[in-house]
């Protein structure tokens, strides 16, 4: 299973940026040890960190024109901020490109960016993969929520998501931005507020 996980790894190197490439490979390693500390299938961990990102290569403009292509379904937030469709397009790519069926790898590839209620432990561990791999920049909170991601894992979704709100809606705070962000990621973190 590695080789496949590292042929695929391989793969993408030639598609992807090379800033791109290191964030995809951190969040492989990182989505592989939090596997290992939570007892989650190491293999599966490795599959969506590595491709969770897959379709991240595209414009904004090309993944409209790739999801209208391909009739995924397109929200008026994604359509205002492209950028949110690379998860449902690497969805895509994964199973058609890539050739996965498994609906969990899928699933997790899927809510790496917003995240939802109740996510699957892999959902999880991708999500904080996707956020603490070690070639992030700094920002604030970084640091903690590392820490936090091996000791507890639901309350460092929470902050996570806290911090995630927190930015867009500074982002996103005048009239003309106003709602400019996936309601997914909202719901999520008022979700693990109360379950965390």
């Amino acid at each position: 299973m590695q080789e496949d996980i590292d042929k695929l790894q391989k793969q993408l190197k030639n598609k992807l940026s090379d800033k791109r490439y290191n964030h995809t490979v951190g969040v492989r390693y990182t989505a592989e040890a939090l596997a290992m500390r939570y007892g989650a299938d190491l293999d599966r961990a490795a599959y969506a960190g590595v491709l969770h990102d897959c379709a991240k290569y595209c414009s904004g403009d090309k993944m409209i024109e790739k999801c209208r292509k391909h009739k995924i379904n397109m929200t008026e937030v994604e359509l205002k901020n492209p950028q949110l469709l690379h998860a449902k397009l690497g969805v895509y790519y994964a199973k058609h490109r890539y050739g996965v069926k498994d609906e969990e790898i899928l699933s997790a590839i899927r809510w790496h960016t917003t995240g939802r209620p109740e996510m699957s432990l892999l959902e999880k561990i991708v999500f904080l993969a996707d956020y603490i791999e070690p070639h992030r920049k700094p920002i604030p909170g970084l640091n903690e929520i590392r820490e936090l991601a091996f000791c507890d894992l639901d309350r460092a979704v929470c902050r996570t998501m806290e911090n995630t709100v927190s930015y867009l809606q500074k982002q996103n705070s005048s009239a003309a931005n106003a709602k400019c962000y996936d309601p997914n990621t909202l719901l999520a973190y008022e979700y693990y507020k109360k379950h965390s």
